[in-house]
């Protein structure tokens, strides 16, 4: 029995470290004079399209683009698509009031990698706009319906920031 928790702590922490690997290394070149095309378009071009600065101090970043924060946009691909995260970015969550065709959402920063995986909001902390303040992972999810929100609603996503690399 111990065995099989193991086996599944070190499957998660496996997964979770080629994430973050493959987010980290997304604006690498490759080949011969650096004619590699990165996937969300030419080398010069900006990779996050929610970055509403141009400069190189924090982004500020609206979460899901032009979705916003709503039931059923698949966030973990968002968050890796729209990789890499900086230290002291700005996270702006933007949703709609509820209403008769809208459900209420919220945001929760949750503690750690188990509670994200299970959509556990039991020691999650409600949040509103968020500021990625150090090196270390971070884990969102909606808190509606007892969690319903961030499992069948895919209203989760996490990202670990990298430190920025300042040009003088």
């Amino acid at each position: 029995m111990a065995f099989k928790a193991a086996h599944s702590l070190f499957v998660i922490l496996c997964a979770a470290s080629m994430l973050t690997l493959c987010s980290a290394n997304r604006g690498w070149s490759y080949g011969l004079n650096n004619t590699y095309q990165r996937p969300w378009g030419h080398k010069n071009e900006s990779h996050n399209s929610n970055n509403t600065n141009d400069h190189d101090g924090p982004n500020k970043i609206i979460v899901g683009g032009s979705d916003h924060w709503r039931f059923g946009f698949n966030y973990s691909v968002w968050a890796f698509q729209n990789a890499p995260f900086y230290v002291n970015d700005v996270l702006v969550f933007k949703y709609d009031a509820p209403n008769d065709t809208v459900f209420p959402h919220s945001v929760y920063q949750l503690p750690n990698l188990w509670s994200y995986l299970r959509c556990d909001l039991s020691r999650a902390k409600m949040i509103a706009n968020f500021v990625l303040k150090r090196w270390l992972p971070y884990y969102f999810a909606c808190g509606e319906h007892g969690g319903l929100h961030c499992r069948e609603g895919r209203m989760k996503f996490m990202v670990l920031p990298l430190l920025r690399r300042w040009h003088y």
